[in-house]
């Protein structure tokens, strides 16, 4: 079992590598500080960089001898304004601006706005919003290859800033001919999980779904409007989603936001899909030691609506303290599954077992644990389905989740409650073989004590005679 000394948390933990987290200490100090699992981020960063992060994260799991996910996160489209003359121009609310596909220099009155497609679709009313959502205008007209806008939101407009269009669905693809290369790149390198950015329609899902196929778990970000619209079946079509807030942030009036992320982490759990909370979660360590109270409010928040797991974008990626900002994060999640309110919320919020057998074993694990106060259920799985679905229940006790693979204890690192292990090798033939295994790894994790019964249970299908939906208790000898 690993030697990390981090507080062991049911909520997960997501670090973002880059310049700050890049060199083996600090790539092994944020696993040993609770990190789960490493997101690598290719918006940024050659495919150099990202093969030499993931032999380092592979070289410390063997160190640490527990499952370490990878997360490798698409840049997706990214829509800016062109250039201007003088660098840069001063937008004056009220006045009028032009977008256009001339890539002329721009002024105080025009700029390149080099995607067709948007000017396609926009219709006037329709707002674009720049730099973040900091600026914004609303289109009063459209021609063949412009778009006369009213400045609503003034200021100072440069080079290159990113444009978003929360009002319409826009007729370009999530996986760019860069995401194309990246992904390719990803799943050959041997990624866990593969984040679709820019998802607006339930066919992104589909499209991405057959470029990944078997090869690693699909992950869709929620970041536009559109996608929201589309929620259940989106949702129905990938293997785990995340509440992208930045850009969410910007498409959605801010006091939307909040119920957007319940809705999410509430429907995702409901179809026992992992959800992850992402951006600015501890944004202030960027540059400070210890987070605002509204920061540890914020991750509080995300634990207490049952989110697998959280995440740390530049905070542990190009931040001054990215040991810190996992430490703390560790810290905050762990105090709060120990409140007891935490408890019975996630007692409350419990969801009745799916009409059919794999569901009813996952809810009776839960069930069964609980009346036996069992130290720990251990879920037999072959590529993570039994686990994923018993941590739907969200069981008062740890899932130790028992794979023949490293693929499969990999991807379950996202997963809550979860504590992967790997029997690579080992032979389990009937449901005695399997009881003892259970057994032996439970004795190892130093999980209970003399006389303690735990819940084993077999999905559907692990290769173990007899053991097909299988749900036994043992005594811990």
């Amino acid at each position: 079992m690993p030697t990390s000394n981090a507080l062991i948390c049911r909520t997960k933990i997501v670090a973002t590598l880059g310049p700050a987290s890049s060199d083996y200490e600090t790539i092994r100090d944020l696993a040993v500080a609770g990190a789960d699992v490493f997101r690598f981020n290719f918006s940024h960063g050659t495919h150099e960089d990202h093969a030499a992060r993931h032999a380092i994260v592979r070289r410390v799991e063997a160190e640490l001898g527990e499952p370490i996910g990878i997360l490798a996160d698409m840049q997706g489209p990214k829509l800016r304004v062109g250039v201007f003359a003088d660098g840069k121009v001063t937008l004056k609310p009220g006045a009028s601006f032009r977008f256009d596909l001339s890539t002329a220099p721009g002024d105080e009155t025009r700029v390149c706005l080099p995607h067709p497609e948007i000017i396609a679709v926009a219709k006037p009313g329709s707002r674009l919003l720049m730099d973040d959502g900091k600026l914004a205008v609303v289109v009063k007209a459209v021609g063949p290859d412009w778009l006369e806008s009213t400045v609503d939101v003034g200021g100072v407009l440069s080079n290159h800033k990113g444009v978003n269009v929360p009002d319409v669905a826009l007729p370009i693809p999530a996986l760019t001919e860069k995401d194309r290369r990246d992904l390719a790149f990803a799943l050959d390198l041997g990624v866990d999980y593969i984040a679709l950015s820019f998802v607006q329609r339930p066919e992104d899902v589909s499209e991405a779904r057959t470029l990944v196929g078997e090869r690693a778990n699909l992950l869709v970000k929620l970041e536009k409007p559109q996608a929201i619209e589309n929620l259940e079946a989106i949702l129905e079509l990938t293997d785990a989603v995340m509440v992208a807030r930045g850009d969410l942030g910007v498409e959605l009036p801010p006091e939307n936001v909040p119920l957007v992320q319940k809705r999410i982490i509430r429907l995702a759990r409901r179809l026992g899909k992992p959800v992850v909370v992402a951006t600015q979660m501890l944004e202030s360590m960027i540059s400070s030691p210890t987070p605002t109270r509204a920061e540890a409010s914020d991750v509080a928040t995300a634990v207490f609506d049952g989110a697998d797991a959280v995440m740390l974008s530049a905070e542990s990626a190009a931040g001054q303290y990215p040991r810190e900002a996992v430490r703390i994060m560790n810290r905050i999640i762990w105090r709060i599954e120990q409140d007891a309110e935490w408890q019975s919320m996630m007692a409350r919020a419990r969801l009745a077992p799916e009409d059919y057998v794999a569901d009813a074993i996952a809810g009776a694990a839960q069930q069964v644990a609980d009346t036996l106060k069992a130290p720990a259920i251990v879920a037999y799985t072959h590529r993570g389905a039994t686990a994923f679905r018993i941590a739907r229940e969200r069981p008062s006790c740890p899932i130790l989740g028992i794979t023949p693979t490293h693929e499969a204890g990999r991807r379950m690192a996202l997963v809550w409650g979860v504590r992967a292990v790997v029997n690579e090798g080992k032979q389990v033939t009937n449901v005695e073989d399997m009881v003892d295994s259970a057994l032996d790894v439970v004795n190892r994790a130093r999980i209970g004590s003399s006389g303690n019964s735990i819940v084993i249970a077999a999905g559907v299908p692990f290769g173990v005679s007899g053991s097909t939906n299988t749900l036994r208790v043992a005594k811990i000898p």
